[in-house]
């Protein structure tokens, strides 16, 4: 049952003729911040213009019309028209429904036909995976996850960095002091050594400049060698990133980086002179953004060199040419904001429609226990090697708190990726994160190690209970405990698509912290396997119904869900 449509449904009923339609008001309805002024409450000031009376006159006449069974009270307070529901017809309603939808429980299934490219991730060649990547690498993951819940065709993209004079560098290090056998044992951390000496061999000898920038125009130019060293320097890259993907539980359907769009910039460049867009600037080619508030995107430098926006330009068109996406999301930092203003502009000014469907999905800046980081100044924090320490410490407090448990590494694994990932993607995406370890992986309070326990606890609450074959006294639900439980997990279709709508699963996040909460406040005040059969029977449907949905808003942002903890 859809309370919403349901009230919104009676509300018409008692107003008479009206140009409204029941979705409309449904539309309008709200949830109060607090239970004890009602499940819903329909604001009059919202029809006081149509009907013209005041908002309490029309609170008032519809509080002694409104009437429906799954109603307990109606009461009109300042305008508000609010609405309590009969407590056991709400349970009983609101958990068969997520009973009968099983999986499914949330999805309204609107993207079936549709398309969703997402951006995400996009580590750079040659250079190790840092804590700077968690954000747009769990974002994009849990995007990825969401639209494919709501049945969207979802194309995962990691844009490789793997364009530019520092590769032709790399190629020049390695022929000079570099040998496959070091490279292919030390991975990434060789190739970065061999980045550095070139740096310091340079500022002796500046030639070695000249060197690289010849190794790159090889690569430009297709050169077999320099080709067959690039492309081996990115297998390198990807073979020590996939290690900590593997971790993460991301993948991708693509990793087309620059490099793929080398080919494709020339048509790019050829509309935008054909179109008349193109100017001459110092030599260099630009697009003159100036009417629409923004400095011009510079397309070519003056030696003919592409820049980012040449190539994302190309991709964005390679993009829509292959996928015919409905939308494009770029899930990147917020200092990318010009950037992305500048291409979605751009492309409008070619006349591509589709340009409207085309998204950049900002997020905050990562710190670590309260300092920036600083690959200059040495302050970085490796991903594999934050992983790999969240991991080692949950599998210390598991020895102490849980000796016998069985599986011990993987759920230390499934704990301790699952408390940075959780930490990352608590806070409204915009917001910068400081990571803690304390908070991370603390077992009380809003974190992940926190819900997983409690989809932990509520599942030995359902082995010890067994079957269980009366029929369901949801009379036995009408506590206030219980109640914001089934609040809750009526609330979740709304949170999803919310989170979708704003490309926010810190939604999720944090309505998982707030199940997980109102279960076990429900758990220590209730009996739950009580000797009244059909009160441990509704008590044990709440808690397997809440059991699944916390398994699914912990999945859809990319945690695994224990059964033992």
């Amino acid at each position: 049952m859809d309370f919403r449509l349901a009230i919104a449904q009676e509300i018409l009923k008692a107003l008479g003729e009206t140009n409204l339609t029941a979705q409309e008001i449904a539309d309008m309805l709200e949830v109060p911040p607090d239970s004890k002024l009602g499940d819903y409450a329909f604001p009059c000031f919202k029809l006081s213009k149509v009907l013209r009376k005041s908002p309490m006159m029309i609170a008032d006449g519809l509080a002694s019309a409104v009437r429906a069974d799954f109603l307990s009270r109606v009461e009109s307070v300042k305008g508000y028209l609010n609405f309590f529901i009969d407590r056991a017809i709400y349970a009983e309603k609101v958990l068969r429904r997520a009973e009968a939808e099983g999986e499914r429980y949330g999805s309204d299934k609107s993207g079936e036909g549709k398309c969703v490219v997402l951006d995400y991730s996009s580590i750079n060649i040659a250079k190790r995976f840092h804590i700077g990547h968690l954000s747009t690498t769990m974002i994009g993951n849990s995007l990825y996850k969401l639209y494919k819940f709501f049945g969207w065709k979802a194309v995962g993209v990691n844009h490789l960095g793997d364009w530019g004079t520092q590769f032709g560098k790399m190629i020049a290090a390695y022929k000079r002091w570099g040998d496959r056998e070091t490279v292919e044992k030390g991975g990434v951390d060789e190739m970065v050594k061999l980045y550095v000496r070139f740096h310091k061999e340079a500022e002796k000898d500046p030639a070695l400049e000249d060197e690289g920038r010849h190794w790159f125009k090889l690569i430009e130019d297709g050169d077999p060698e320099a080709l067959s060293i690039f492309n081996w320097f990115k297998e390198v890259t990807l073979k020590d990133a996939e290690k900590t993907y593997a971790l993460l539980g991301v993948t991708f359907d693509s990793y087309a980086g620059e490099s793929f769009y080398n080919d494709k910039m020339g048509p790019i460049v050829d509309a935008l002179r054909e179109k008349g867009l193109l100017k001459e600037d110092k030599g260099a080619m630009i697009v003159d953004l100036e009417p629409y508030g923004m400095p011009p995107a510079l397309i070519l430098r003056s030696d003919g060199a592409s820049l980012y926006i040449t190539r994302d330009l190309a991709a964005a068109k390679y993009r829509k040419d292959t996928y015919n996406f409905d939308k494009s999301l770029y899930v990147v930092a917020y200092q990318q904001d010009l950037h992305f203003k500048q291409l979605f502009k751009v492309l409008e000014l070619m006349g591509y429609e589709w340009a409207k469907d085309c998204e950049h999905v900002s997020f905050g800046m990562v710190s670590f226990e309260g300092q920036t980081l600083s690959t200059r100044e040495g302050r970085v924090v490796y991903l594999d090697d934050l992983l790999k320490t969240a991991i080692e410490k949950a599998r210390a407090i598991i020895d102490e708190k849980s000796p016998n448990l069985e599986n011990k590494d993987e759920i230390s694994r499934q704990i301790g990726v699952g408390a940075v990932v959780f930490f990352a993607l608590y806070n409204n995406r915009i917001k910068d994160i400081d990571f803690w370890w304390d908070r991370a992986l603390n077992f009380e309070g809003e974190t992940g190690p926190y819900v997983m326990y409690t989809h932990a606890r509520s599942c030995s609450v359902l082995r010890k209970a067994g079957e269980c074959a009366a029929e369901p006294s949801f009379e036995a639900l009408s506590d206030p405990e219980a109640q914001e439980v089934v609040r809750l997990i009526e609330q979740y279709p709304l949170i999803l698509k919310s989170a979708l709508e704003r490309s926010e699963p810190s939604m999720i996040t944090r309505f998982s912290a707030d199940l997980a909460q109102a279960f076990n406040r429900f758990y220590f005040e209730r009996r739950i396997l009580d000797d009244d059969m059909g009160a441990r029977a509704a008590r044990l449907l709440l808690t397997r119904i809440c059991r699944d949905v916390i398994k699914s808003a912990l999945g859809l942002i990319g945690l695994s869900a224990p059964e033992r903890m």
